[in-house]
């Protein structure tokens, strides 16, 4: 362990040996080295994570902390275990499979120890999607995307829609955990959008815009342990959003009563009514004009068919006047 570093960096891994390797490469690449990184083994094959951490230079074998969990204790818990193995003044998730431009550390660490950002607590960065295929022991990039290109800053509106970060795209003050709390570990997903709820809610978070810095890797065909849970639990994904949204709506009826809420829901109600009544109206726009396009259409033919017609008979007519004019 690098004792006094300012930045803790916590992998999550689990049998996923390539991308670990790509992991570690990425993290001594970082051209800011003032780190400590913590590898929580989520009951993983330990021998694979020791392997890959042995055949690093000595420098960097003593920046590295393992742990090795025998059975998986899930995301939000693995994440808690390696931050509370910590000691730097910065946190980030860095999970095994994503990775960063090498300037990701410099850039955010920069941006929270300027005092103009002091009352900020954490940064999130432009992040670029890298959807990739794992063939054999080579990882093949796809095609790249922005993630949210739209998205100017992180604002709690936007994020009570969606998660708007990934934990390799946010660097946050380890302070924050004693105002917040830690990772929900009753969450088996979405527990990375639940704590951004939670930090929002406490303070604001800045956003380094411009080149991606942080990079999000998909794998949509991946089943296993090489896949990404957003596909493979999809429907869990769905299930613990409402639970979440649940939760939280729970708590505000209990400080604030149901007073609001019931206005709310019903201006919800009034508006998704609305908006029926309006796809009503235009569905039968639609049905009124396809009946005149199909008129429109029969027409057409008609006139066709007769003009080819007339045209038949004029003919008949022109050649005997011309032969009548002869003689």
């Amino acid at each position: 362990m690098n004792a006094g570093a300012r930045v803790t960096i916590v992998t999550r891994t689990k049998n996923r040996p390539i991308f670990l390797a790509r992991a570690l490469d990425d993290i001594f690449a970082q051209t800011f080295q003032d780190f400590e990184l913590v590898i929580v083994n989520d009951g993983g094959d330990p021998a694979d994570v020791d392997r890959l951490t042995s055949q690093r230079p000595e420098a960097e074998r003593e920046r590295i902390t393992t742990l090795h969990h025998s059975e998986s204790v899930g995301m939000e818990a693995a994440s808690n275990a390696g931050i509370k193995a910590g000691t730097g003044d910065f946190i980030v998730i860095h999970d095994d499979d994503d990775f960063w431009a090498p300037n990701f550390l410099e850039s955010t660490v920069a941006y929270l120890d300027d005092p103009a950002h002091g009352a900020e607590s954490g940064v999130m960065v432009r992040t670029e999607i890298v959807i990739e295929e794992l063939i054999a022991d080579r990882i093949e990039p796809i095609r790249r995307e922005i993630f949210w290109a739209d998205m100017q800053q992180i604002t709690l509106a936007d994020m009570l829609k969606i998660n708007r970060a990934v934990p390799i795209s946010f660097l946050y003050r380890r302070s924050l955990h004693d105002a917040v709390g830690y990772y929900n570990e009753d969450l088996p997903v979405v527990g990375d959008w639940e704590f951004h709820l939670r930090v929002l809610s406490h303070s604001r978070v800045g956003f380094l815009d411009g080149e991606p810095l942080a990079f999000w890797s998909q794998r949509p065909e991946s089943e296993g342990h090489d896949g990404n849970s957003i596909f493979a639990k999809a429907a869990e994904h769905a299930r613990y959003d409402a639970l979440v949204r649940d939760e939280h709506l729970r708590e505000g009826v209990a400080q604030g009563g149901l007073g609001g809420m019931l206005y709310l829901t019903q201006v919800l109600a009034e508006q998704e009514e609305l908006i029926h009544a309006q796809q009503r109206r235009l569905d039968e726009a639609a049905a009124k004009l396809d009946r005149v396009l199909e008129q429109l259409d029969a027409l057409s033919e008609t006139i066709i068919v007769r003009t080819s017609v007339g045209e038949f008979l004029k003919k008949p007519l022109l050649l005997a006047k011309k032969l009548g004019g002869r003689g």
